[in-house]
């Protein structure tokens, strides 16, 4: 695609700032949240604020992903930035938790557009070579805002009101929708589509279905009731439902047809663990430095910052990898990395040195860095441009449907571990339950610091190690699913990556659109 440099410079700082609305938005909720759930109580739904976010965010890429490659990028960019602005100023007046896992969910309505449409049109204006380079300026992009961050979520959360890291997007997603708004003209050629309404809606049911199965079995309910066997039994029946509609459907939100490319299965696999592994890291590795080792919210979010600069620079160093030496070498080093990082997550305790989670931070870091570019490159690469969205939106899917899963899963883990560890610890201490302020549960005294500076040291020590035991099991299924990723690696194709290009962009220019697409017109 024909542009000058100042229009490719232009359209490049909109999508960065797209970019860093989604990285902003990830870390600054998750190094609060403990401070959230110390304000507003209820630490039962502490993943509940994630995974309704994640829900619909995952659910709806694929669906982005389609009206993009139909209608343009540009339009469904502007709906998904405007949504997700609503939900961020809604979030920040929340007066409950119910209230701010609703706003949450409407959030993640936009986010679902945001980050895969900013990586179709990457893909869009950025041959390969140029394409490989480019990732590296986005993960940098991610990166910086997310250092950026915890650190102020921490500060915010401190000195401010935790209100205000909700706001804090507002500033980010306007400015980003207007340059594109003005930079960014397409011209869609008028026809008429048949869209997959059947698939989108049993696809999103059969999720819904899922993520309430995995968040409330074992707490709520048991997971032999008949309440837990009729979500599962529903989402299968649903999916099953939605894999024969694709079949059938003259326009598949989710074209099966892609994953017949090897490349576009094991990427989605290693996006499913990549995705599980930085939502689980992010939201519960605050937990355990706010939690178990006593430190503020500042703090929380500030363990993750060297997670955080690591993943872009290993991302910027992996585009050249990628390039020379192709997916399997880069993917296979970046997963190895984050099973060593995983495995120290194992060794968390109240007594561990600030030094070792540090070092684990920076492996699990380096390593998502060098496998999420691998995928992404790898997707794009072997598709045309008609299916270049939905082959990203793809990728992100089962990227956020890991963490979204994933989250659920581990805060249902979590729920159980402490109900079973912290109910004889305060069996013996029933003076402190009878005199803890009104709204605070014995779940979150290790969250609201005015009530565990008054615990004796005795209990407060007890309820530490109870809340780090809690945790060893989240870090397991990271650490398992960590050696699942490894081993999926071992199937991407070796050698260079030129050599799976889609035919069309063995050329040294960007394949042309199909007579049907959108043509975009930069400048």
């Amino acid at each position: 695609m024909q542009m000058t440099r100042n229009a490719k410079i232009l359209v490049t700082i909109a999508l960065m700032l797209g970019m860093a609305l989604a990285a902003l938005d990830t870390t600054i909720v998750g190094t609060a949240m403990p401070s959230i759930v110390g304000k507003l109580g209820g630490i039962t739904l502490y993943s509940w604020v994630f995974s309704a976010y994640l829900l619909t965010s995952t659910t709806t890429v694929p669906i982005y992903g389609k009206l993009a490659d139909l209608y343009g990028r540009k339009p469904l960019f502007l709906f998904g930035s405007v949504v997700f602005l609503i939900g961020s100023v809604a979030s920040g007046f929340s007066h409950s938790m119910v209230e701010l896992i609703i706003f949450r969910a409407i959030q993640g309505l936009g986010a679902g557009a945001v980050q895969p449409i900013v990586l179709t049109i990457i893909g869009d204006i950025f041959a390969l070579k140029e394409r490989a380079r480019i990732q590296g300026l986005f993960s940098g992009v991610w990166g910086l805002s997310s250092i950026i961050g915890p650190a102020l979520g921490g500060l915010i959360v401190d000195h401010f009101s935790w209100r205000w890291v909700f706001f804090i997007n507002v500033p980010f997603g306007l400015l980003s929708a207007l340059i594109l708004l003005f930079a960014l003209k397409e011209q869609v050629e008028r026809k008429k589509h048949h869209l997959d309404y059947v698939g989108t809606i049993t696809l999103s049911v059969s999720i819904v279905a899922l993520l309430f199965a995995f968040l409330q079995g074992g707490t709520s309910w048991s997971w032999i009731s008949w309440q837990s066997i009729g979500l599962f039994a529903v989402s299968l029946l649903l999916l099953a439902w939605f894999l024969r509609e694709e079949r059938r459907a003259a326009e598949p939100i989710l074209p099966l047809d892609l994953f017949q490319n090897r490349i576009i299965v094991i990427s989605s696999i290693g996006g499913v663990v990549l995705g599980t592994l930085m939502f689980g890291v992010t939201s519960y590795v605050p937990l355990f430095m706010q939690g178990v080792k006593g430190g503020s919210a500042t703090d929380a979010g500030i363990i993750l910052g060297p997670l955080l600069l690591a993943w872009p620079i290993a991302a910027t160093i992996s585009g050249k990898i990628v390039i020379s030496y192709g997916y399997r070498l880069t993917a296979l080093f970046g997963t190895a990395l984050s099973l060593v990082g995983v495995g120290m997550a194992l060794l968390f305790t109240p007594q561990i040195s600030l030094a070792f989670i540090i070092v684990a931070m920076v492996l699990i870091g380096t390593g998502l860095g060098f496998s999420s570019s691998a995928y992404i490159l790898s997707v794009q690469n072997a598709v045309p441009w008609n299916l270049r969205g939905v082959a990203t939106a793809s990728t992100q899917f089962f990227r956020t449907i890991g963490g979204t899963i994933g989250v659920a899963i581990m805060g249902s883990i979590l729920n159980a571990q402490m109900a079973q560890r912290f109910t004889p610890i305060f069996a013996n201490y029933q003076s402190v339950l009878q005199h803890l302020p009104k709204g605070v549960s014995p779940a979150n005294v290790l969250l609201t610091p005015g009530v565990r500076e008054t615990l004796p040291t005795a209990l407060l020590n007890q309820l530490q190690v109870a809340l780090s035991q809690s945790l060893f099991w989240v870090y397991l299924l990271l650490f398992i699913l960590a050696i699942i990723g490894v081993v999926a690696m071992f199937w991407l194709p070796g050698g260079r990556a030129d050599q799976y290009m889609y035919k069309s962009e063995s050329t040294a220019t960007e394949e042309q659109p199909q007579s049907d697409a959108v043509v975009p017109h930069i400048g």
